[in-house]
């Protein structure tokens, strides 16, 4: 057949079409991806599409056509997810303070980090290794350490310390206190974060040339000046990067909630819901409840909420460079 035939190009070299060229370079190419690409398929991608599936269906752990029906809903997951359910607006209002709170100071603790530590020298990198341990060490044992630190009683670390400054008389309930539940985790995102978020500021600081600086500086620019009008500007593509990283880590938060906040029976989210965001609820629906189909339209929502996050942050970047 033609196609399996040696053709020549305008140059006039030899070139292979159809199996030929296939078996001599992409069989073997192809046969060695096999292997993941059917791991990709069958353990990621399909549980995606099946989750998108069941997202319009009535779907239980257990599923009795008399008294636990299954089935197509429709888009009544969603609408009711939307427009009536009270605890997801909690726990989405949540959410959005914490992603705020999170992300923000979290840069902004990155940043001074990584203004503070670049100077290269043996203290700075001691110091860098510090900052940056909470980020490689487990989270789970974090929380846990945390969450004696914040415990209730006496034993706790911080009710311990307050009560030997003389500060407090008895103890705080720091984890079933509602006002205290938000900046609680908010603090916790950003000790953890920040090391992280440092070593990507550094790496955008070293790469500004320093001929941007001397010539401010002759120029007369203060540090106040060399930051605004050089550094600033010039990690923006970091700051976006980290800024998105940052957004989506904070939507999906969980292990902090479920293992540190004391839950009502039944239930995940802290006393009278004051920790309840958007993935513990979500756990909540889907694993306590056997909710799947309900949980599932639960997941697309935050698919949905983080991807146009991402979408505004990345477009009003490109605005802003544009605008330069």
């Amino acid at each position: 057949m033609q196609s399996n035939r040696r053709l020549k190009n305008s140059d006039g070299v030899s070139r292979k079409t159809g199996f030929r060229r296939f078996s001599d370079g992409g069989f073997s190419t192809y046969s060695m991806l096999a292997p993941f690409v059917g791991l990709f398929l069958i353990w990621s991608a399909y549980p995606v599409f099946k989750s998108l599936q069941m997202s319009f269906q009535r779907y239980n752990a257990i599923c009795n056509k008399d008294q636990y029906p299954c089935g197509s809903v429709g888009l009544k997951n969603y609408s009711t997810l939307i427009m009536s359910d009270a605890r997801f607006h909690k726990a989405l209002f949540h959410s959005a303070l914490y992603v705020v709170g999170a992300v923000i100071l979290s840069m902004a603790a990155s940043l001074a980090l990584a203004i503070a530590l670049q100077e290269d020298n043996r203290q700075n990198r001691i110091l860098r290794v510090i900052f940056f341990l909470p980020s490689v060490t487990s989270s789970v044992a974090i929380t846990l350490v945390w969450g004696w630190v914040f415990g209730g009683t006496t034993i706790g670390m911080a009710n311990a310390v307050l009560q030997r400054l003389g500060i407090i008389s008895h103890p705080i309930e720091w984890l079933a206190t509602p006002v205290l539940a938000i900046p609680i985790l908010i603090f916790l995102s950003v000790w953890g974060g920040a090391g992280f978020g440092m070593i990507l500021f550094l790496a955008g600081l070293n790469a500004i040339p320093s001929s941007y600086y001397e010539a401010a500086v002759i120029d007369g620019a203060g540090p106040r000046e060399r930051f605004k009008y050089i550094t600033f500007p010039l990690l923006r593509p970091v700051m976006v990067y980290v800024g998105i990283t940052g957004t989506i880590g904070a939507f999906q938060i969980f292990e902090t909630i479920y293992l540190i906040f004391p839950s009502s029976v039944g239930s995940i989210g802290g006393f009278k819901d004051e920790a309840l965001m958007i993935v513990p609820y979500l756990y909540d629906a889907g694993f306590k409840h056997f909710r799947l189909g309900y949980a599932s339209a639960v997941a697309w929502v935050l698919f949905a909420i983080i991807f146009v996050i991402s979408l505004i942050n990345l477009r009003l970047t490109k605005s802003l460079e544009d605008l330069r």
